[in-house]
């Protein structure tokens, strides 16, 4: 029997249904494969151990048979494996526990696996947005917010997050497929909804009673 951890949402990857007048124009979730290449470093890990396994092969290699010296450095490469498969499993399990959602007043993110937390961040909070792009069409689109008295932490954030900007950090929408279709939506959506003026509703002033001569 399937389970939906996510069931108590009224809507997919947003804590409460949209108020009247908010659309919902896109939802999406980073590519698992690239998210664990880029944010948990897959290929650095991978090497890292398969240069230690030719490290310990050349140094053994002169002190006996090939044989004997690929069978001392096989552990590293075992243990390699290892560490790259949990770093994959990591990988595709956030990739499935993450909604973004773009909508017309708001970019929202789900995040978190084990923590799950929901961000709303209105386009009148987010400065800039930068896009960066990656192979295979998936891309990283970091939000840099307004100065204001919610800091965010990196930590909770994580891997959700522009790399190496701790000072004010920065959220992103990682790893995602077709990253530039979905800035240019962003874009659009923004400065639409900037540029829309507000009328502020309040009590209609009362007519000046003019006093008879």
């Amino acid at each position: 029997m399937s389970h939906d951890d996510f069931a108590f949402e009224p809507v997919r990857g947003l804590p409460e249904r949209p108020p009247e007048g908010e659309q919902i124009l896109w939802q999406g979730r980073p590519d698992w494969w690239a998210l664990t290449v880029e944010a948990l470093n897959l290929k650095w890990v991978a090497l890292y151990f398969a240069g230690l396994a030719a490290w310990r092969f050349v140094t053994l290699v002169d002190q006996g048979s090939a044989v004997q010296a690929f069978a001392a450095s096989s552990p590293f490469l075992i243990l390699g494996a290892i560490v790259c498969v949990l770093l994959m499993i990591v990988g595709f399990v956030q990739a499935r526990a993450t909604v973004y959602t773009i909508t017309n007043r708001r970019v929202a993110m789900r995040i978190g696996a084990a923590l799950t937390v929901t961000l709303n961040l209105p386009y009148s909070q987010i400065r800039s947005a930068d896009l960066s792009l990656r192979r295979r069409g998936t891309g990283t689109i970091a939000l840099d917010l307004l100065p204001g008295d919610v800091r965010l932490s990196y930590l909770v954030c994580w891997p959700h997050v522009r790399p190496w900007v701790l000072r004010r950090t920065q959220p992103a929408l990682r790893c995602i497929p077709e990253a530039e279709n979905v800035a240019r939506l962003l874009a659009d959506q923004a400065e639409a909804e900037i540029a829309t003026p507000r009328v502020a509703r309040g009590t209609p002033a009362r007519p000046a009673t003019l006093a008879a001569e």
